[in-house]
């Protein structure tokens, strides 16, 4: 069958063009002109919607071969590499709570800085008079222009530390309501009986911030002998066929000429969670609406206090990861060759966020998902087994995402109602935090005591991908999260410009709100 096309959200190396290196290892190259895409059949033709806003098609792109790409530029390195931490020098995030049948976050791609523009604004910094264009007060990036030392990165992470009794309250709620609709479409006639939980995500990563008040919970169902048809060359969307379908098989009903639905089946999953809510006992709990190319179904508890859960279906799949991924977890240098090939036979997953296609989605299509993966990875994080561990060496990379993430968020809640963040997520600053660890293997590079540069590290990293317009997937490195079909140019240089105001003075953003 002839693949079925699209608009790709996928960028391919083009010649000559600078990239920053984020390993020695799978090197590529920039992007490519654009080819026509064939038009797509009637069956997995998108379902147009209204209120989308206009965007140019995107389109096919080829590789080149793959060129030698350029290490971006490191603000500070670690000047106590190699040494021991001192008694008194150690992390201090939160101990995170233990594995078991607590919560999960699926990797949190969800955006929520629309919320934050009913928060009261301070009084505006030299960065947002005059809007986009204007400039900070010392744009340099090879120096700040508040002093050393003018901001305490331990002092912020114990703010972000999260209350035991917080986290424990939450969980009680949250595994409740969960565990009940688990329950219930295990027991009930239904195509979803099979769903399993998969603990993934923030929560289990152990680099959760702020408050417990928000969720992702991944419900999982296994699909044997599945083919997948890549979605224009784009690398990460798919659709999703059975190479053999018995009668009998749950899932036909979510069939669209061979394909299974991605749109279909999400809507019934949909519909039986609603069903199934108004059950839970002792619980205030709504289904909130459904949001525009979300794969998630959004729970609201509204007491004892609010907090927002994700549920999201994904397709298990046992097979051999797809081509796109062949060159991507670069953790060779850093994890070691035997760890990576662990990781990649494990199981990917497909979860129902749909591709964009001209003014809408193609909603037939599914994502490929590695949030378990990630799990793994921020798990056991070190190039030494011991990392972290209680009698080991401590390090600061779990330190430095938190910093990263907070960063990002209280950017979001400063600029609530500038629609120009609108399109950055948490998983950016995690996609960029890995490629550094990739590019800083050693633990060495990584000293507790050096948290302060090492996070000015991440920070020249993202600053440099968001001038560079590129952030490769850590998966899947033919897909640019910050390719020009992903976001406006004007949206990266203004989230530039914000951040490097707070680095030029001392990050007052993390004493505000």
């Amino acid at each position: 069958m002839d693949p079925r096309r699209g608009p790709a959200a996928r960028t391919a190396p083009k010649a000559g063009a600078a990239a920053p290196k984020a390993s020695a290892q799978g090197g590529r190259g920039a992007l490519t002109e654009p080819d026509v895409c064939p038009a797509v059949p009637a069956a997995a033709r998108p379902r147009a919607q209204s209120g989308e806003p206009a965007s140019a098609p995107g389109s096919l792109r080829k590789k080149s071969a793959p060129g030698p790409r350029e290490r971006p530029p490191r603000r500070a390195q670690s000047a106590r590499a190699g040494q021991e931490p001192s008694s008194a020098a150690g992390p201090a995030g939160p101990a995170g709570p233990a594995e078991g049948p607590a919560l999960s976050r699926a990797g949190s791609r969800r955006e929520r800085g629309a919320r934050s523009a009913e928060t009261a604004r301070p009084q505006p910094g030299p960065a947002e008079l005059g809007g986009v264009g204007a400039l900070v007060p010392a744009p340099s990036l090879g120096r700040r222009g508040a002093p050393p030392g003018a901001w305490e990165p331990r002092a912020v992470l114990e703010k972000l530390r999260l209350s035991r009794q917080e986290v424990s309250a939450a969980a009680e709620v949250v595994n409740r309501v969960v565990d009940h609709l688990l329950q219930r479409l295990q027991r009930r006639e239904s195509e979803f009986r099979g769903v399993a939980l998969l603990h993934t995500g923030s929560y289990y990563e152990r680099v959760k911030i702020s408050a417990p008040n928000e969720f992702d919970v991944m419900f999982k169902l296994e699909v044997p002998r599945i083919e997948l048809e890549e979605y224009c060359n784009s690398g990460a969307h798919y659709f999703v066929k059975f190479k053999r379908n018995p009668k009998g098989n749950p899932l036909s009903q979510f069939l669209e000429e061979e394909i299974l639905s991605a749109s279909k089946m999400l809507s019934k999953f949909r519909k039986i969670i609603k069903e199934e809510i108004k059950h839970v006992e002792d619980t205030d709990v709504i289904v909130e609406r459904k949001r525009r190319g979300s794969p998630a179904v959004t729970l609201l508890i509204r007491k004892p206090k609010e907090i927002s859960v994700d549920i999201i279906l994904a397709l298990e799949s046992k097979s051999s990861w797809p081509a796109s991924t062949k060159e991507g977890l670069p953790i060779n240098n850093w994890l070691g060759t035997k760890v990576k090939n662990s990781l990649r036979r494990q199981p990917f997953y497909l979860v129902p966020k749909h591709a964009k296609e001209g003014n809408g989605f193609q909603e037939e299509t599914w994502r490929l998902s590695f949030s378990h993966i990630e799990k793994d990875i921020l798990k056991n994080h070190g190039q030494s087994k011991t990392c972290c561990e209680t009698h080991g060496v401590k390090c600061c990379r779990k330190d430095c995402l938190k910093l990263m993430k907070y960063l990002l968020e209280q950017l979001k809640k400063k600029f609530g109602n500038r629609k120009e963040l609108d399109k950055f997520c948490s998983y950016h600053v995690k996609t960029a935090f890995f490629h550094v660890c990739t590019q800083d293997p050693h633990d060495s590079q990584w000293h507790s005591n050096d948290l302060e540069s090492c996070f000015d590290n991440c920070v020249t990293y993202f600053l440099h991908c968001l001038k560079t317009e590129r952030l490769e997937h850590y998966f899947i490195p033919g897909v640019n999260l910050f390719s020009q079909d992903q976001i406006e140019k004007i949206s990266k240089e203004f989230l530039s410009k914000q951040i490097e105001y707070e680095r030029n003075n001392g990050y007052p953003v993390f004493g505000e709100f």
